[in-house]
């Protein structure tokens, strides 16, 4: 994986983005932040990230929601999401097909388990949807 990485990390709570956007960059990622679902969405059409880090629950629009709206807009459609859940969300294929979610990290982790998610799924991603290229 050639460059930096682009990461929309999307989460309401304001030390949890603090701490993990730290600990992304210092890893070697390009880290952009929202608070909600309809905040990422805006950041995530200006940004373009490799990879979008959702919370589930939040509100305005939760992490299901900024997946759907992801999925559904041509530039943003190939994005994978890693999605963060406190409440043992378990998600079936057909959502994960229709969506780009392309796992569920329960709470609570360690920044170390994040990081490793993200690089395991740009890692597919890049040999899926190689930049500029459609699905």
């Amino acid at each position: 994986m050639g460059g930096k990485k682009k990461i929309l990390l999307v989460d309401d709570e304001p030390h949890v983005t603090l701490v993990l956007s730290r600990k992304l960059e210092r890893a070697g990622f390009v880290v952009e932040t929202a608070r909600d679902g309809e905040e990422g969405f805006a950041v995530a059409c200006n940004f373009q990230p490799d990879l979008v880090i959702s919370d589930l629950q939040m509100p305005r629009a939760d992490g299901l929601t900024l997946a759907t709206t992801l999925a559904s807009n041509e530039s943003t459609s190939n994005i994978p999401v890693l999605m963060l859940s406190g409440r043992g969300f378990l998600l079936d294929t057909n959502l994960a097909a229709s969506t780009r979610i392309a796992r569920v990290l329960e709470k609570p982790f360690a920044a170390s388990d994040i990081i490793e998610n993200a690089l395991e799924i740009l890692e597919a991603s890049s040999i899926d949807h190689p930049r500029g290229q459609a699905a």
